[in-house]
């Protein structure tokens, strides 16, 4: 890392949404994105700059409670509670939120609304994807992690009918010929496990998540023999089918929900995510739970979500460092960390007077948001796990996240920062003469 990574200014596209991975990551992953933000930072790629929380290195991304074995089993803090429910108002029966607040990880707060809900999440299920790749992985070589390593770096994918259709678009950039791009990916395009897995979580791309789901199910079959030729990849999918394909999809999924203990009752992605997939591979529903999703983040901030390095990727991957959207993009939230996931579903029925929006269904309005929040620091460290979950029909569900997620932080904030003036007091000597 050069010397004085952190106090540079970076300079970014305007284009891209939502990219994570910390931009010193090139070298280490081949993601070739991260090259053209690299070189933003010295002035070479016009761009602008970013805020205070998205200029974590590498080297400060990690699971934050190593060693910690504290079971997911808390109970639920009545002050925050309360407080929640007041935030939601009259739409509260519509969410489910939980939130677990280790800013002091010696005393954790718990608290939830409506957490035992069940619903679509939509592109939150990619993290599930993420997850059960790492986990594979990790059942193929669990006292390997360099040979994991190497794989993610060196294995070379091309997508196939598997990315037909998506409309979300991904960064390509040329580290040699310097050529930008930002479009949505296509037959043909060419990438790391690295590329595709970034391109999955960052860009919240359908097209990487079906690849990636293709190369899981790859995986799962093959073992060792990963990565295999296109004759063998064709030759097998032609075998086994759309039903046989499914269940090596399903099974896999499910241990990497199982696997980690988590109840796959409350957990799962059961499809591909583009039409082509769907059609190649049988699935079925998808779904996630609020208690059960901030469950899965304890585990990846204890390093237990599979292990340290798989846990350490995955949370660089959701780590953001271009525009913030949704719950993610709250002002409050700029000086801190903020590694996230969002997901929505949302559909219209013929109404009078009523104009079809994104994010405003007056038929069905879902929208969840999956974050881990953490400080730079001193007193601006707060650390909170929180997922949230909604359909509230008619309302810019979008803009309900974001203004959630200022709440959250604002009553976060009050409680330590009480706990925190609290303890000067506390820690003064008795005067002489007192009892």
């Amino acid at each position: 890392m050069r010397p004085g990574l952190v106090m540079m200014l970076l300079l970014m596209m305007s284009w891209p949404q939502g990219w994570t991975y910390p931009i010193d990551g090139y070298d280490y992953t081949g993601i070739r994105r991260l090259n053209f933000y690299d070189l933003a930072q010295t002035g070479e790629v016009d761009g602008r700059k970013l805020m205070p929380g998205q200029l974590q290195t590498m080297a400060q991304i990690k699971p934050r409670l190593l060693g910690s074995t504290m079971p997911f089993d808390f109970e639920p803090d009545a002050d925050y509670g309360r407080q929640l429910v007041a935030m939601l108002g009259d739409d509260s029966a519509e969410y489910g939120v939980s939130l677990l607040d280790l800013s002091d990880p010696s005393a954790p707060i718990y608290a939830e609304h409506n957490a035992g809900i069940r619903n679509n999440v939509g592109s939150v299920g990619k993290m599930l994807v993420g997850v059960a790749f790492f986990q594979k992985l990790a059942e193929l070589y669990p006292d390997d992690v360099e040979a994991r390593h190497r794989l993610l770096k060196d294995t070379r994918i091309v997508a196939d009918e598997f990315v037909i259709s998506d409309h979300h678009k991904a960064v390509f950039w040329n580290p040699e010929s310097r050529e930008f791009a930002f479009r949505a990916i296509e037959v043909g395009d060419e990438g790391s496990l690295y590329d595709w897995l970034d391109w999955m979580l960052s860009a919240s791309s359908n097209a990487a998540a079906s690849t990636v789901q293709e190369q899981l199910i790859l995986l799962a079959h093959f073992g060792r023999e990963y990565p295999v030729s296109e004759e063998r990849k064709a030759a097998f999918f032609e075998a086994e089918g759309a039903a046989g394909l499914g269940r090596i999809f399903l099974a896999a999924m499910n241990d990497g929900v199982v696997a980690n203990g988590l109840n796959p009752d409350l957990v799962r992605q059961g499809s591909f995510f583009t039409r082509t997939g769907k059609n190649r591979v049988a699935g079925t529903s998808s779904y996630g739970n609020p208690r059960e999703l901030v469950h899965l983040l304890l585990l990846m901030e204890q390093g237990r979500l599979v292990d340290d390095y798989s846990s350490t990727e995955l949370k660089r991957l959701l780590y953001m460092t271009q525009r913030r959207i949704r719950y993610a993009s709250h002002p409050a939230l700029n000086e801190y960390a903020v590694y996230f996931k969002s997901g929505s579903l949302y559909s219209c029925k013929p109404e009078e007077g009523f104009r079809c929006r994104k994010y405003m269904g007056n038929k069905l309005n879902l929208l969840a948001s999956l974050a881990v929040v953490e400080g730079p620091g001193t007193s601006l460290d707060y650390h909170y796990l929180v997922v949230v979950s909604s359909n509230v029909l008619y309302v810019n569900s979008a803009v309900a996240h974001q203004t959630l997620a200022m709440r959250i932080h604002r009553m976060i904030e009050a409680r330590h920062r009480a706990a925190r003036q609290a303890e000067p007091a506390q820690a003064q000597p008795a005067s002489a003469g007192t009892p």
